[in-house]
This record gives C-alpha cells, structure tokens and sequence, in this order.
C-alpha cells in the first residue's frame, strides 16, 4: 500500500493542501478498487490544479509526468469516473507536464548538442495539451479562425461517434485550455 505522498512527487516545494486530498483519493482507489489497484501501484502525479471554469463550476487539472502519461491513458476512463464521483460537480482530466525552450535556447547554451527539439516548441506543447484535453476522443481537424479585430479562434472538430460521451464537457475543454494556453477555442463534431 502506498501513502499519499508516494502518489504526489513535485520537484521543488511541499504539495499544497488541494495537491494532497487528490494524492489521497488516489490512494484510496488503489486500496478500495479491485480494477484499478494494479495500474495505480506504479503511477503519481506532479501537480494538482482546481480551475474555474465560470458559472460557478470547477474542473481538476492532473498534471502527470510524460513517461507515465501512456499507462495513465489505459486507465484514465476508469480513473476520470471514479475521482469525478469523489470530486462530485467537477470534471477531471489529465495532461502531461511538458517543457517548453524558448527560440533562443540552442544559442545560449554551449555544445555540439544544443538544438531545441521539435517536441519542446510552444506550438507543439499547445497541441499536445490540446490531446491530452480531449482524450480518448479524436481530433479529426482544426481550423483558426481570423476576425476582424485580429483575434484568432481556433476551431477544433471532434469526432461524432464520441458526442454522445463527451458534449458536456466540450465547455470545460475550452476554458481549461483557454487558461493554460490563454488561446480562444471552441469544439464541434464532424458529421
């Protein structure tokens, strides 16, 4: 059995008090749930967030180290349900905890391997962040839409047969994503 602070690991500073009643629910499904114990033994997360939404709702950001981010993925459906039950009235999800360098990067710091990868771009981590909103359902295209006033809005199409499972929380993605990436979006399902 695992304690709580087994279940949060952050790199600098003590969990916060939101940050440790999440690592203890996590705790608490490995005990009590017979389907999930075995996936949780091995998983943690970095970081735990409680965002608003608006009208008075909240939504919980799990951020979750990248190499664990694919075992996450084959429980997350059980996981989201079991922790939405625990945290009634709010939407879970999960995202991977990536690292973004800057342009300058490959020119400040010395040796033969020193270029910045693709993966570590501001648009690269955005889009990933936007996939690990919307998991499981597939993103089947994306549109950015440029206004008048020179605001950009990106359109984002869902795939139809998952609307059925996922049109209440298409909100939610937009607001978490608008106050991670500060990008204005909005969702639809492709016919």
């Amino acid at each position: 059995m695992s304690s709580r602070i087994q279940k949060i690991r952050k790199s600098s500073g003590e969990p916060d008090e939101f940050e440790t009643q999440v690592a203890q629910e996590l705790v608490n499904l490995e005990v009590t749930s017979t389907e999930l114990k075995g996936a949780l033994r091995d998983l943690y997360i970095t970081a735990a967030k409680e965002v608003d939404i608006g009208l008075s709702r909240k939504a919980i950001i799990l951020y979750v180290p990248f190499k664990l981010l694919k075992a996450f993925h084959k429980i997350q459906q059980r996981l989201v349900r079991e922790l939405e039950k625990k945290f009634s009235g709010r939407h879970v999800l999960i995202v991977a905890q990536r690292t973004i360098l800057g342009k300058s990067f490959s020119r400040t710091t010395q040796g033969a391997a020193s270029f910045r990868a693709r993966s570590r771009t501001l648009t690269s981590v955005q889009e990933a962040i936007l996939n690990d909103l919307v998991y499981p359902t597939e993103i089947v295209g994306k549109r950015t839409r440029c206004k008048v006033d020179g605001k950009r809005v990106l359109k984002v199409l869902l795939d139809a047969k998952d609307q059925a499972n996922v049109e209440s929380r298409v909100d939610t993605y937009a607001a978490v994503y608008n106050k991670l990436t500060n990008k204005q979006i909005t969702f639809s399902f492709k016919n």
